[in-house]
């Protein structure tokens, strides 16, 4: 018993006994790692394994190196899509990223008929995207069948093409998005408005600070670190924009709201050139990966301090 006490306190018996203690644990993460290789990382391996291959049938037929990557960055698309896919991020800090801060501390402020307010907020969240795409379709109709034409039309305006423009196309899907999507940010605000410690407002109250200055002192600190990773989420989710300018506008009108994302749909199922879409996919992922990065630098360093 004493050998077998001496031999455990030594280097190998430590890394022996760390192992057998931690085996038990590495068996029961084995199926989630094994899921996460398969379903995740191994279909990503695929495509950037795919994007140095020529594709027949979506079977590769032929080593062509760097090739798909020149095609990819030779697209006068790319740098277009590119271009909108930064003006989607944008217009959602513009328009998206404050209103659900506004709208949770209005909530909290609230002293009736706060339930059914959080209701009607989330009810868009529910809706399916496309079911909500479509919806919001319908009312940017350029005829005077359109919704918010009918409007126009009762106050003597004449209609307008509401998606058809330009300079209109991307905060007006931005404007799409954000009523789908604004319930569940204000839900998460409002949680975490709810923990803050209330005498801090009571004390502010009682030195004569008002609304905004209770807001600037003690609401907006509390919130600080939430806002921070909800903006870089924003960010990274608001690239990959696909659904809503394809059912929208389908990119239009002459490629001013056409993502990159859309973009690399189109090339796959429309063009039949799945390489290049592979190979752009694999540029999208790699500005991603770095966007994401940057977010756990800031997630570590706001838990550090």
């Amino acid at each position: 018993m004493l050998n077998i006490s001496k031999t455990k306190k030594t280097p190998a018996g430590k890394v022996y006994n760390k192992i057998i203690n931690e085996a038990s644990m590495w068996l029961l993460l084995l199926p989630a790692v094994l899921a996460l290789i398969i379903v995740m990382w191994g279909p990503i391996a695929q495509v950037i394994g795919f994007s140095f291959f020529k594709l027949q049938n979506y079977i590769p037929v032929e080593w062509i190196g760097f090739e798909n990557y020149k095609d990819v960055f030779t697209d006068p698309l790319f740098f277009v899509t590119l271009k909108n896919s930064f003006l989607y991020v944008f217009w959602s800090l513009i328009i998206g990223f404050i209103p659900p801060v506004i709208l949770a501390v209005m909530l909290n402020e609230m002293m009736h008929f706060k339930t059914g307010f959080r209701l009607l907020l989330y009810i868009p969240v529910i809706a399916p995207s496309v079911a909500a795409a479509l919806i919001w379709y319908f009312m940017f109709l350029p005829s005077s069948s359109g919704v918010l034409n009918t409007f126009l039309n009762f106050f003597g305006a004449s209609n307008f093409a509401w998606l058809q423009n330009s300079a209109f196309t991307i905060p007006l899907i931005i404007v799409t998005m954000t009523w789908k999507g604004t319930g569940s940010s204000v839900i998460i605000y409002l949680a975490s408005l709810q923990s803050v410690n209330q005498d801090l407002y009571e004390a502010t109250a009682i030195d004569g600070a008002g609304v905004m200055r209770r807001f600037w002192h003690v609401t907006l600190p509390h919130l600080k670190t939430l806002l921070l990773l909800n903006l870089i989420r924003q960010i990274i989710n608001i690239f990959q924009i696909m659904q809503q300018p394809m059912i929208l506008t389908d990119g239009g009108p002459n490629n001013a709201s056409l993502s990159i994302n859309l973009h690399s749909y189109l090339l796959a199922f429309r063009d039949f050139q799945p390489e290049k879409s592979l190979a752009l996919n694999v540029v999208v992922f790699i500005i991603l990966m770095i966007v994401t990065a940057f977010y756990f630098f800031v997630q570590r360093k706001l838990e550090t301090d």
